[in-house]
């Protein structure tokens, strides 16, 4: 079998830093032939780097060149760029969210649809050891009924490339941190259909003056972002899933949390621990190892390859990431009402 050829268009920290390695490692099987980017200087240098053969600015040109692209661009541009692609016959890999607003996920669902080409998103933390190993657990918990979701970091608004920039991120840390959570935590309870959305977003502390932040510097008077989000969302089933992310919580340490409480048990995902109730006992019972790949990046890459070559079921479903956007959509325009 031939090795599938990948375009990588935006080669900015997220390609650099998790995409391009993760091709590079499945050599076998694939090989990174073209990349693209609006700065072509760099392009080129990454280009150079990887010894990539094929550099263009004009991500339309690349796809000449590839059987599949992984679209690391602002999240503005992921819906033009990834109808365009599988348009062309090119299968893709999109970076989180899967786009703008629910309404483009929309339209990338249809055309995957329609041209019959793969449509992965990139939500990578169901690619997680813990991530992976809990939804093997969950025949244990039963019928979720409560789920709690906390992503927060302490004063970490993100100074750098584009994270601050609403007109090309849709908002702020929802979007770009509590997202992944979210996603995870929806895909653990077996993706029920969502019929209530409250949310409230807040950007006071980001937009005071001389605030003291440990991921760079950013201008308090444009910040137009959300730096910290709480949802509460009800689903068909009856379940209900409480949400807290912020990039920049005045807390003690950083907190990652997802758990499920169920008819039958519990569970935590980080770190991954069960509790159940039997035989007059409360236990609580964590796993003395776990088998999987410690790199979500690379599983995730080789579920996309495989997916690709008609030997595996994405592990990331677009109807999925759609439902995400969808429930991201719901949380900001709640809180616009409330604010108005």
């Amino acid at each position: 079998m031939s090795k599938l050829r990948i375009g990588i268009i935006g080669v900015g920290g997220i390609a650099q830093g998790r995409h391009i390695p993760a091709f590079q490692s499945f050599a076998d099987d694939c090989v990174i032939t073209a990349v693209s980017d609006v700065n072509i200087e760099r392009a080129q240098e990454v280009a150079t780097t990887n010894n990539i053969e094929h550099v263009v600015e004009d991500y339309r040109e690349l796809f000449q060149h590839v059987d599949a692209v992984c679209i690391c661009t602002p999240n503005k541009f992921h819906a033009e760029i990834t109808i365009a692609a599988l348009e062309a016959g090119v299968n893709v890999l999109c970076e989180k969210p899967m786009a703008l607003s629910a309404e483009e996920c929309e339209r990338m669902l249809e055309a995957s649809k329609r041209t019959g080409n793969v449509l992965a998103i990139a939500y990578h933390y169901r690619f997680m050891i813990n991530s992976q190993a809990a939804k093997q657990l969950m025949e244990e918990v039963g019928t979720p009924l409560v789920t709690r979701v906390q992503a927060l970091r302490r004063r970490k608004v993100p100074g750098w490339g584009v994270f601050t920039n609403k007109s090309l991120q849709g908002g702020g840390s929802l979007i770009d941190y509590g997202c992944h959570l979210l996603d995870l935590a929806i895909w653990l309870m077996g993706s029920p259909k969502h019929v209530e959305v409250n949310g409230s977003t807040y950007n006071v502390l980001s937009k005071t003056p001389n605030g003291v932040n440990q991921w760079g510097t950013f201008d308090h008077e444009t910040f137009d972002v959300d730096d910290h989000v709480t949802a509460y969302i009800k689903f068909e089933n009856g379940a209900s899933l409480l949400l807290e992310t912020s990039w920049a919580a005045n807390i003690l340490d950083d907190q990652e949390h997802l758990s499920i409480s169920g008819v039958d048990g519990g569970i935590s995902v980080f770190p991954l621990e069960l509790y159940t109730a039997k035989n007059g006992m409360l236990m609580n019972s964590q796993a003395a190892w776990v088998q999987g790949e410690d790199n979500p990046g690379i599983a995730q890459v080789k579920n996309f390859i495989d997916a690709c070559r008609g030997e595996a079921e994405l592990v990331v479903k677009p109807e999925e990431a759609l439902q995400v956007s969808q429930i991201i959509d719901a949380i900001y325009q709640s809180a616009e009402r409330t604010k108005g």
